[in-house]
């Protein structure tokens, strides 16, 4: 069995109404993703850049002591 494709072309009630627009918007006024991938990717993001910047700050700390 073949699944039939339609290249090129698809439909979304959201994206008619104006949904998915209004939720983008929102999304960059408040600066917190609506999807939960993107608040997963935010956190991850944040979590990553908060462990550098302590592995930095206890370099610093261990240097300072010498």
């Amino acid at each position: 069995m073949s699944r039939r494709r339609t290249y090129g072309f698809s439909f979304s009630w959201r994206r008619a109404a104006g949904i998915s627009g209004a939720k983008a918007r929102l999304s960059r006024q408040i600066g917190i993703p609506l999807t939960q991938s993107g608040r997963e990717r935010k956190l991850g993001r944040m979590t990553g850049h908060a462990i550098g910047w302590i592995g930095v700050a206890v370099l610093l700390w261990l240097l300072s002591k010498f």
